[in-house]
């Protein structure tokens, strides 16, 4: 009886050390920076891993002022393609915490 206890210790300093490398790992990843793009840099967009919008670019030659919408249209890929690229990495990191688990959202 006394070893199941004792593997009961062990496991739960490990799901200790282990939640507390997942929260330094969100750390990380909420403080690096994720730029998507739009038709070859014409737009740029910046977030942080916790997808704040950091900074938006729009290069002059594609600013017209009948084409608002285009502008529109290329700010929204970028956007778009940013926070893909924040979920891809969030689901590299912080996967390999939560598979085999059967959590929803990873």
């Amino acid at each position: 009886m006394r070893g199941g206890m004792g593997n009961m210790q062990g496991m739960m300093k490990k799901m200790q050390k282990m939640q507390k490398e997942m929260e330094k790992n969100q750390n990380e990843l909420n403080e690096r920076e994720f730029t998507g793009t739009a038709n070859d840099d014409l737009v740029t967009v910046t977030f942080t891993g916790d997808k704040t919008l950091r900074s938006v670019s729009i290069k002059e030659e594609i600013v017209d002022p009948e084409d608002v919408e285009i502008i529109e249209d290329l700010v929204l890929l970028a956007v778009n393609d940013a926070l893909e690229k924040i979920d891809t990495e969030t689901e590299k990191v912080m996967g390999k915490y939560t598979k085999g688990m059967g959590l929803p959202g990873f």
